[in-house]
């Protein structure tokens, strides 16, 4: 498929803006005059801090004045990924940046050629996605910082109080099942102390990204605090959670972790519980929390669980 790529950097784009841009009518189908989308698009996306919202609002006026059937954004360092209306043969892609900094990745896509006199409109009017681009990047990178653990990206505690509440209602509601672990390090105190706290920081850092991999998108990891973790299981029943926490203990017991070039061998105990018609947060997460003790008690490198 034909792609037409560019890097372009907003101010040059915010250039071209004030200097103004006229598109033609594409075919009978008459076109939103330039200055008209370049008035909204000033008003609206500055209404807005999420986003998806402003790309979508943005989109939206791209389709008014071009008949832009998709676009898609993406920016990896920001774990962002959007795609709206539909893929087309014809493409142009822009790497947008802002002294100097990477702020992502934009794709257009349509049925018919852009043509140059509508590729400078769509390039002027990227001007007026700066700085509501910006702020929304900054909302989205302030929001992950309050909500993610600083050493180990997992969840935070705040993330999980907010989730697992989610989570529990819409269970209720679909009736469908949700599932805990609660997972430990073992013996994870003798790393620190042999080792010191930074082989320690790193040891959580492996073990976090040897969980992440063992699950699907939709499940969530949490850091309670210390070696602690907890894995929220959507629509996963009993049995299901005991195979993914197998999965999990095994994948922790295998981690190829060194220190010095000297292997490190790790386990961790793992307790589950399913949600019950009664359960609040507290309660199910005290059952899995028990259950991962009672996997201590009981020689540590386990998994116990049941409804």
């Amino acid at each position: 498929m034909p792609v037409q790529g560019n890097t372009i950097d907003f101010d040059s784009a915010r250039v071209k803006l004030a200097q103004g841009s006229v598109t033609r009518r594409r075919g009978n189908k008459p076109s939103a005059s330039f200055e008209a989308v370049q008035r909204q698009l000033n008003l609206t996306l500055q209404t807005s801090l999420e986003l998806d919202r402003v790309l979508g609002m943005f989109f939206a006026g791209l389709q008014e004045l071009l008949q832009v059937d998709g676009m898609e954004y993406r920016h990896s360092a920001a774990n962002a990924s959007l795609s709206l209306g539909q893929v087309a043969l014809h493409r142009c892609s822009y790497r947008l940046s802002h002294a100097g900094s990477y702020m992502g990745e934009l794709q257009f896509s349509r049925q018919s050629r852009f043509d140059e006199a509508e590729l400078a409109s769509l390039e002027a009017l990227l001007g007026t996605l700066l700085f509501p681009l910006r702020n929304a990047l900054m909302y989205r990178e302030a929001l992950a910082c309050a909500l993610n653990d600083t050493l180990t990206g997992a969840g935070n505690r705040l993330a999980l109080n907010q989730n697992l509440d989610r989570d529990m209602r819409l269970a209720k509601r679909s009736g469908q099942p949700l599932s805990v672990l609660v997972l430990d390090v073992d013996h994870f105190k003798r790393i620190n102390d042999r080792y010191g706290h930074a082989y320690g920081d790193e040891a959580l850092k492996g073990v976090v990204n040897c969980v992440a991999a063992s699950l699907r998108n939709v499940d969530g990891l949490y850091r309670l605090g210390g070696e602690e973790f907890v894995v929220l299981l959507h629509n996963t029943d009993p049995a299901a959670c005991a195979m993914v926490a197998e999965r999990i203990r095994g994948a922790i017991e295998q981690l190829q972790f060194e220190i010095d070039g000297q292997p490190l061998p790790m386990t961790a105990s793992l307790g589950c519980s399913t949600l019950r018609a009664d359960d609040d947060a507290a309660s199910l997460l005290s059952r899995a929390d028990l259950r991962m003790y009672e996997a201590k008690r009981g020689g540590r490198n386990r998994v116990v669980g049941t409804a």
